[in-house]
């Protein structure tokens, strides 16, 4: 004990030796460091001034980075214009009470070409001033281990977060009237986007892009979203809670998503795509997706309540294939697909599925067509439709039958209350067979119908 008291003895008088040893410049020059780091308000910076603190703000943090502390913004309304983030800038506010509201340019907080950059506790508040186009509330390119959490993000007209090459965290923020999409990324090296609360977006709420198919990886986890609207029109492009598009690799799981006017979740050529332990209610066309080029998708363990079509794994035709569609919830399906879709795009469709797939205990309620479609056309391949249960389905399954389809196998599933038929031959989305599970009904050599238990 006696030891550890010298050690403090000494460290304390070491410090005083050193506060006396400094100039009196050297003191005036350095602002104190508060607990959380420096302090804004020793630069100049005013909280509830109504005078724009754009220079003051930037002289801060730039200091701040240099001297690598954080930057603390006591509580208080800060009215600013762009901020440049330089590597190393943490910004560390008082949650509910740091308020920046923009007063106008391209972005509030710009990153370009600097890493570990830190935003926390900061309610950033875009006022509604339109930002040009490809522009984020937040917006940073090519950074490393960008961390942007338990932020309020509001009132952006455009993107509230844009990232372009970029790694990092975006964990626990709340994200709402965005103009654009919440949270936009491209080209991802590393992300995890997690625990977010996204509401009132025009376009999409969370989109994970890449300029070209390759790897992304990006993780988004168990974020809640709602009220997505597809402001800009189109046939699914938008009104989507979370889309990736032609990135490889992404995990989207646990989230809950509410009211979108497309899609829950839309992977488009998007390989190796795993949706799954997702909560889904009020979508108005595919709750969950994966189409176009892609191979290899995982939709397990969802709930669906309410859409138009619950799982869709299609475009056999440009290369989609192997999927596994496993032990999902789904009921309550529409009858129509919002205006601006295909014509011939049907609706009321639990499952719907073209090649090298299999569907496997799931449990479809509900549904004005079919349970479950395996096939459009020729365009069909090594399906295997087993252990599922269906209920209240016009038709049970639907296979299709046409020249030039490929083989599929249903069997061991429980089907009731399928006037129709509980299994039927397509020719595209119409029935040209009678039951197929019935004693004596007509066999087709590549379709197999093995043994369903069936309550007519």
């Amino acid at each position: 004990m006696d030891v550890n008291r010298r050690h403090l003895m000494g460290a304390s008088a070491a410090g005083v030796a050193g506060a006396l040893a400094m100039t009196p410049d050297a003191a005036r020059a350095a602002p104190p460091a508060s607990a959380f780091g420096r302090d804004a308000s020793q630069y100049g910076v005013r909280p509830g001034s109504p005078d724009d603190q754009t220079r003051a703000l930037q002289r801060a943090i730039d200091d701040a980075a240099r001297a690598q502390m954080p930057l603390a913004l006591p509580p208080g309304v800060y009215r600013t214009g762009m901020l440049r983030l330089s590597n190393g800038t943490q910004l560390v506010g008082v949650r509910g009470a740091t308020r920046l509201v923009f007063t106008g340019g391209p972005s509030m907080l710009l990153g370009e070409g600097a890493g570990s950059i830190g935003l926390a506790n900061l309610t950033l508040d875009g006022g509604g001033i339109k930002l040009p186009d490809r522009r984020g509330l937040v917006h940073c390119l090519a950074g490393r281990d960008i961390r942007v959490t338990d932020c309020e993000i509001t009132g952006s007209g455009g993107n509230g977060i844009w990232l372009e090459n970029v790694s990092g965290d975006i964990r626990g923020n709340i994200i709402s009237k965005i103009a654009v999409t919440a949270i936009t990324s491209f080209d991802a090296q590393g992300l995890l986007v997690s625990h977010n609360t996204i509401s009132d977006t025009n376009d999409n709420g969370i989109e994970i892009l890449r300029t070209s198919i390759g790897d992304d990886g990006t993780m988004v986890l168990d974020n809640r979203i709602e009220d997505i609207k597809a402001g800009p029109g189109g046939s699914g492009q938008y009104g989507n809670a979370i889309n990736a598009f032609r990135a490889g690799n992404v995990i989207v799981r646990g989230n809950r998503i509410r009211n979108c006017d497309y899609s829950a979740v839309r992977g488009n050529s998007a390989s190796n795509i795993q949706i799954t332990g997702n909560s889904v209610s009020d979508v108005r066309e595919v709750a969950l997706y994966s189409e176009f080029s892609f191979e290899g998708a995982v939709i397990a363990n969802n709930s669906v309540d309410g859409a138009a079509l619950g799982v869709s794994v299609c475009n056999f035709n440009e290369g989609g294939r192997i999927a596994v569609v496993q032990g999902n919830i789904i009921r309550n399906l529409r009858p129509k697909r919002p205006i601006g879709t295909a014509p011939d795009d049907d609706a009321g469709i639990g499952i719907y599925v073209e090649a090298d797939t299999s569907v496997t205990g799931n449990v479809i309620e509900n549904a004005p067509s079919f349970g479950i479609v395996a096939g459009w056309g020729k365009y069909l391949r090594d399906v295997a439709i087993t252990g599922n249960v269906i209920r209240n389905a016009f038709v049970g399954i639907g296979v299709s039958v046409m020249a030039g389809a490929g083989s599929a196998l249903v069997n061991n599933n429980m089907i009731s209350q399928a006037p129709r038929g509980a299994v039927v031959g397509l020719d595209h989305a119409r029935p040209v067979t009678p039951d197929l599970s019935a004693d004596g009904a007509q066999r087709f050599a590549q379709v197999v119908v093995g043994t369903n238990a069936v309550r007519r």
